[in-house]
């Protein structure tokens, strides 16, 4: 069966099933099946969605915030191969690292990393 057409919700042809399904339809495809000479026609549409957070590498460079006072904190993260990054104010350091310090819920994504 080849793929004849991806349709986007809305579109021409995709508009009976966005009534039908609503906010929920991802896509409608005609795919035609030559052997029985059939066009089938599918659709994408979400059945659940759930809280998800991708996970860190743990090789990733990431952000740990340690609060004004700390001194200890900063003291084991700069031992474990921490650079204090003063634009972003917090410590830079591998995600490894910061998870063995059980520091994770301090841990901060930095943009391109």
């Amino acid at each position: 069966m080849r793929v004849g057409q991806t349709l986007r919700p809305g579109q021409r042809g995709a508009r009976r099933y966005t009534d039908r399904f609503g906010d929920r339809l991802v896509c409608v495809r005609y795919r035609y099946d030559s052997a029985r000479q059939r066009r089938v026609t599918t659709v994408e549409v979400i059945v659940d969605e759930a809280d998800w957070s991708p996970r860190v590498r743990p090789d990733a460079v990431v952000g740990v915030r340690v609060a004004w006072g700390e001194a200890e904190v900063a003291r084991r993260v700069k031992r474990a191969g921490g650079t204090w990054d003063g634009a972003r104010k917090l410590w830079r350091l591998r995600a490894s690292s910061v998870e063995s310090l059980g520091l994770a819920d301090r841990m901060v994504r930095l943009e391109g990393h």
